[in-house]
């Protein structure tokens, strides 16, 4: 039985955090974001993509990276001022789409050769991982990849990043293999691909 609590961190938390500060985690200015983000390139096994999803994509960073090597990019998160930001960010992309979505009760159509799930997890109850992975296990096709980044510490409000990623991995079962696992001091990154046939 699980102590996490039911409920971590809920949309007015975020919009909250984002009337406050335009990047209230720096994505786009800190060394610890810099780093993770090269590292999370530099970790995918695909030089190329078809369809991306970047989940809690936040002021869309990651997702501009990631653009340069998808056909298409969907970025989602649950704040409408952080999508707002992501859209103007990438306004000149075409094949960049962000939209606001509370997962994983909320998905996008479609189907995706690259997942990504970076600092996510663990504000999400152990129910919403489970239809999480679910989520995932429907939309990730064979041969696809999957990129978990969670930051190790803990905080109030959060689950920690082992943790939520156990918990998530466990909901997923053998729909995915681990190939790739790495960590820092600060943050673990795991990729994932859904064996392919």
């Amino acid at each position: 039985m699980s102590d996490r609590r039911s409920v971590l961190r809920g949309p007015d938390y975020f919009e909250t955090l984002y009337a406050t500060s335009a990047d209230p985690w720096r994505v786009a200015s800190s060394d610890y974001e810099a780093r993770k983000y090269a590292a999370s390139r530099a970790a995918l096994p695909s030089p190329r993509y078809t369809a991306a999803l970047d989940v809690g994509c936040t002021i869309g960073v990651f997702t501009r990276q990631l653009a340069e090597r998808c056909d298409r990019v969907v970025g989602v998160d649950v704040s409408a001022a952080a999508v707002e930001a992501a859209a103007a960010r990438c306004r000149d992309l075409p094949h960049v789409a962000v939209a606001v979505m509370q997962v994983p009760q909320h998905w996008p159509a479609g189907r995706f050769d690259l997942i990504v799930l970076s600092e996510i997890l663990y504000y999400l109850p152990d129910a919403d991982l489970a239809g999480l992975a679910e989520r995932v296990a429907a939309s990730l096709v064979a041969g696809g990849t999957l990129l978990l980044v969670h930051w190790t510490g803990a905080k109030a409000g959060t689950s920690a990043g082992d943790t939520a990623v156990a918990v998530f991995r466990a909901a997923l079962g053998d729909v995915v293999q681990e190939v790739h696992h790495e960590r820092t001091a600060d943050y673990r990154l795991d990729v994932l691909t859904r064996p392919a046939g």
